[in-house]
C-alpha cells in the first residue's frame, strides 16, 4: 500500500461518474484528476495486480467495460474500490491517486504497449484468458 507523503494535498472532493465510468478527484491545491475505471482497476495498487517483488505484476486485460460498485472511505488515508469484477483489495491513498493523476498519460501508454506486447487487449472477447486450450470461447 502506498503511504501517505506529507507535501500531498488532501482531496476536497470525490465524485463518481457511472455513465462515463469516471472518478473525479479534486485536491486542496486546485488540482482536479478524471481517473477512467479501467485506469485504476489495471493499476490496482493490490498485490493481485502488482506482485509482491518486482517483476511480478500481472498484465490486466478485458477491463474495458468495468465498472465501480462502491466506494469505501479508509481511515483518513485512502478509499478502496469494489469493482464489477469482484476485485475489491486494492487501497488508493491519496497520494497514490495524486500521483495517478499526474501521471496518467505516460502511465496508460505504458499500459496499452504492454498489452500489445502480450498479444492482448483491453476487451473481454479478445482476452486470451476466455479462451479455452483449443482457441474457442469458454
Amino acid at each position: 500500500m502506498a503511504g501517505l507523503r506529507e507535501d500531498t494535498p488532501a482531496p476536497t472532493e470525490i465524485k463518481l461518474h457511472r455513465k462515463s465510468r469516471l472518478l473525479e478527484i479534486s485536491f486542496a491545491d486546485g488540482k482536479t484528476f478524471r481517473l477512467s475505471y479501467e485506469f485504476l482497476r489495471v493499476h490496482s495498487p493490490s498485490a493481485e495486480v502488482r506482485g509482491h517483488s518486482p517483476g511480478q505484476e500481472v498484465l490486466q486485460t478485458g477491463k474495458e467495460g468495468i465498472s465501480i460498485n462502491h466506494v469505501e472511505p479508509v481511515g483518513s488515508y485512502a478509499i478502496q474500490l469494489n469493482f464489477t469484477d469482484g476485485h475489491n483489495t486494492g487501497l488508493y491513498s491519496w497520494d497514490l491517486l495524486y500521483r495517478y493523476g499526474l501521471h496518467q498519460d505516460e502511465m496508460w501508454e505504458r499500459y496499452l504497449r504492454r498489452l500489445e506486447e502480450a498479444g492482448a487487449s483491453r476487451t473481454k472477447a479478445n482476452d486470451p484468458s476466455s479462451f479455452g486450450s483449443r482457441g474457442r470461447e469458454k
